[in-house]
């Protein structure tokens, strides 16, 4: 048999892509002022079911706290409005 029908197909999908569960800022808001935020904490709080290759946090919606939040990934955005409200951004 020749190699091209001996080596299984895989289609157009990269091997390599990352998937992040995504998490806005407007649902952030619903933590205490000056509270910590990470994954355990998204977790119990339902924002996130299940962390795939990590949490992403975009900038849709409006942060009135000040927190310390600590994901995978932070859009640039989301960063700006994190610090412009006096909390604190982490990458894990």
């Amino acid at each position: 048999m020749p190699m091209h029908r001996r080596l299984p197909k895989r289609g157009f999908k990269p091997l390599s892509k990352k998937i992040y569960s995504v998490v806005n800022l407007s649902q952030l808001d619903a933590f205490e002022q000056g509270s910590c935020v990470d994954i355990e904490a998204m977790q119990k709080s339902g924002l996130v079911k299940d962390v795939c290759d990590g949490i992403k946090i975009l900038a849709t919606g409006e942060l009135t706290k000040s927190l310390t939040i600590k994901a995978h990934k932070f859009s640039a955005a989301a960063r700006d409005k994190i610090t412009s409200v006096g909390g604190t951004v982490e990458e894990i």
